[in-house]
């Protein structure tokens, strides 16, 4: 599946290649997604908004905000140090991060600064307010993953926590 299309001469040799085979100018964003066994799918086809007519709830997978590289307390909420009482430098630090010659080491998965964001998210079960066929337009109620204009994907909601 594609969305956007970009210029041919700014599109590598493979994604040409799929898209003269799809009758079809190369896309900017390409993801390969499953469908069930029974729908017909042909190559060049526009997917419009009106595939999700009759459906109350959808997940929407997008990629979150990406913040960059982040302290404790901005990334885990961690509460820092006193500001006062002797306190010094060591206000927005982590503190402990483990014992000391038993077991000698730092524990896998301690939480500790580093990249925060930026990361595929699922929003599950948001309600479908309104759908418009014509301006092919989906309305959900709920958090979308991700800065304005980025892209996502929409599928009908899957009852039962199914992967």
């Amino acid at each position: 599946m594609g969305f956007d299309d970009r210029k041919r001469k700014s599109a590598t040799k493979p994604e040409s290649g799929h898209a003269r085979a799809a009758k079809t100018e190369p896309k900017r964003v390409s993801r390969e997604l499953r469908c069930e066994a029974d729908v017909d799918v042909e190559l060049g086809r526009d997917i419009k908004v009106d595939v999700l007519n009759d459906v109350e709830s959808v997940d929407v997978i997008g990629q979150t905000k990406g913040k960059g590289f982040q302290g404790v307390i901005k990334r885990h909420g961690f509460h820092g140090q006193p500001g006062s009482h002797g306190a010094s430098k060591i206000h927005r630090a982590p503190g402990s991060i483990g014992q000391a010659s038993d077991p000698s080491r730092v524990f896998k998965g301690t939480r500790m600064p580093g990249h925060m964001g930026a990361k595929r998210k699922t929003s599950v079960n948001l309600k479908v307010v309104s759908l418009d066929a014509e301006k092919n337009l989906l309305l959900v109620r709920g958090a979308v993953p991700g800065p304005n204009g980025s892209y996502v994907i929409v599928r009908a909601h899957r009852k039962g926590g199914e992967k």
